[in-house]
């Protein structure tokens, strides 16, 4: 079932789900199982992140240096591919610009309306490890408002109407924008362009998500704004995700993480309990779903779904 058709027929507030592929190694049951705490609250859909494959130079036996494109991780769709057969649940892959033709692409576009997979999340994506900024692969997209525009000519070109599309969205303003203002115009592109739906980077502050919809509506985007949220369980993860996600963590959580001191269970509880009251918060002001970023953790979302739906 395409995304947006959950969210138009849903009847109250959902949760849904966002997982990393594994590293090359884990089994498939091994995976499976990583996944299978979250069904008992019957997640509407679980989203399956996608990575650049990266570069790594090697010295060969005449002294020479070489590149060598490597992946560590399996391919989302193949991750996809599991989720589907074992739950029956609906995927939605991440589809980025960096690393791939438009050719690629398209060629990818038609593994997923293969495999009956109704949904895409089109991003960007990050630089490749060790650029400062991102370049794009030549011959491919550079903006997701490109990769966007791009899956619905491939709709019109095979005469079928494929995929719902998510997009991301950035409370706090994606680190490259000159300011909010200019962000949220970016994201407008992405919706003129065919996005069906938007999902936020992870915040801690409800007011930001609350200020971002509402600069959303007033610039006429009209579709609807998931919140993504994240507990922490560290007070490393105060410094760690700034830097990583250019985004603020509020003096009092970052204050309690760092009380807890060496005291894991309790920065663990301080941080599931944050965003327990954040997601609270969100479902009693409207919004109509809320995403949960896991990165590879079950035990906090878990109870965080337990306490919430």
């Amino acid at each position: 079932m395409k995304i947006n058709e959950i969210l138009a027929s849903s009847a109250k507030p959902f949760p849904s789900l966002e997982i990393v592929p594994p590293l090359k190694g884990m089994t498939r049951k091994e995976l499976l199982e990583s996944v299978r705490p979250f069904m008992e609250f019957s997640p509407k859909y679980i989203n399956v992140t996608c990575h650049r494959d990266e570069y790594e130079f090697r010295k060969e036996k005449d002294g020479s240096y070489s590149r060598h494109l490597v992946r560590n991780r399996v391919s989302e769709v193949a991750v996809c591919g599991a989720i589907m057969a074992e739950y029956g649940i609906d995927v939605v892959p991440h589809m980025i610009c960096g690393g791939a033709t438009r050719e690629e692409t398209e060629n990818e576009l038609y593994d997923l309306r293969f495999m009956g997979i109704e949904n895409i999340m089109a991003l960007r994506g990050d630089s490749i490890s060790g650029e400062k900024r991102f370049t794009p692969e030549p011959g491919g997209y550079s903006y997701a408002c490109e990769l966007v525009s791009g899956i619905r000519d491939f709709e019109k070109e095979i005469g079928e109407d494929v995929f719902s599309i998510g997009v991301g969205g950035y409370p706090e303003k994606h680190f490259e924008a000159a300011n909010i203002e200019t962000d949220i115009d970016n994201l407008k592109k992405k919706v003129e362009a065919g996005a069906d739906y938007i999902i936020t980077q992870m915040f801690f502050d409800n007011r930001v998500f609350y200020s971002f919809r509402e600069r959303c509506r007033k610039a006429g985007i009209t579709v609807p704004v998931i919140p993504g949220l994240k507990p922490l369980s560290t007070y490393r993860q105060t410094t760690l995700l700034p830097q990583s996600f250019s985004i603020d963590i509020p003096l009092e959580l970052t204050e309690a993480l760092k009380d807890a001191g060496d005291d894991r269970e309790a920065a663990y509880s301080i941080g599931t309990e944050w965003c327990i009251r954040q997601c609270r918060d969100l479902l009693a002001n409207g919004v109509p779903a809320v995403h949960f970023y896991t990165m590879g953790r079950s035990r906090n979302i878990v109870e965080i779904l337990k306490e919430c739906f």
